[in-house]
């Protein structure tokens, strides 16, 4: 059997904690400020979990502020069933991510995969009850107190500690789609987005009839070179 030892958490001057130091971080104090969850999240999430690590009080705050973006998420939430197509293969990619980084105490690589996620799902201003049901269950081992709320509060009955873990599928892990720079004689003019599987003349059709359609007026095709799925290129005259 393997066995694991957790590193040492120093004050924030790198050195070990000691009162003659003055660098002593009391924990019941974060908690009394940031909250349980949060000084969970941040200790886990400090560096690797095997290594020491310095205490810092910017960083705390830093997942304060991840675990404030997880509670505000059911404001994100639409009426899509299941996985939106737009999430689909992030999400299975954070359970496998996440399934195994904690399989391996892995813990800090795990929350990033997560923060990693939030942040499509804010940049893309949705989230699905099932994603988030997701997110929540994997977060949960972090943060037990915020994840068991939010999920109470989007109508769920049963407990995260009474559910079952998420699966992911192979099938899933990779996008659907994919964008491609777009180039005429070797020289970037822009992004298209693609079906993975797109063929060269399905390509041309979506970049001749979209937005980068200007660049060809009174000028023939000579011939185009496509990599499939990452870049063409026109050559024209």
């Amino acid at each position: 059997k393997r066995r694991t030892a957790q590193g040492l958490l120093l004050g924030s001057d790198g050195n070990k904690m000691s009162k003659s130091l003055g660098n002593v971080v009391n924990p019941n104090e974060c908690i009394d400020k940031y909250g349980s969850d949060v000084l969970r999240t941040y200790v886990m999430f400090i560096g690797d979990y095997e290594r020491p690590a310095p205490w810092s009080d910017n960083s705390i705050i830093g997942c304060k502020r991840f675990i404030e973006r997880v509670w505000r998420l059911p404001e994100l939430m639409n009426d899509e069933a299941g996985y939106s197509k737009k999430h689909n293969a992030s999400v299975h990619r954070m359970i496998k991510k996440v399934s195994a980084d904690y399989e391996s105490t892995g813990f800090n690589t795990a929350i990033a995969a997560m923060m990693t996620f939030v942040n499509e799902v804010y940049a893309d201003g949705f989230i699905t009850k099932s994603e988030l049901e997701t997110l929540l269950k994997l977060l949960y081992p972090v943060a037990p107190h915020v994840t068991e709320e939010i999920n109470e509060m989007i109508g769920n009955t049963v407990l995260i500690a009474e559910s079952t873990w998420p699966e992911y599928d192979e099938n899933h892990l990779v996008e659907d789609e994919v964008s491609i720079p777009v180039q005429i004689l070797g020289k970037l003019k822009g992004v298209v987005k693609v079906a993975r599987t797109a063929t060269s003349e399905e390509v041309q059709a979506l970049v001749l009839g979209g937005d980068l359609k200007g660049y060809f007026e009174g000028k023939t095709i000579v011939k185009v070179i496509y990599v499939p799925g990452k870049i063409v290129n026109f050559i024209v005259k």
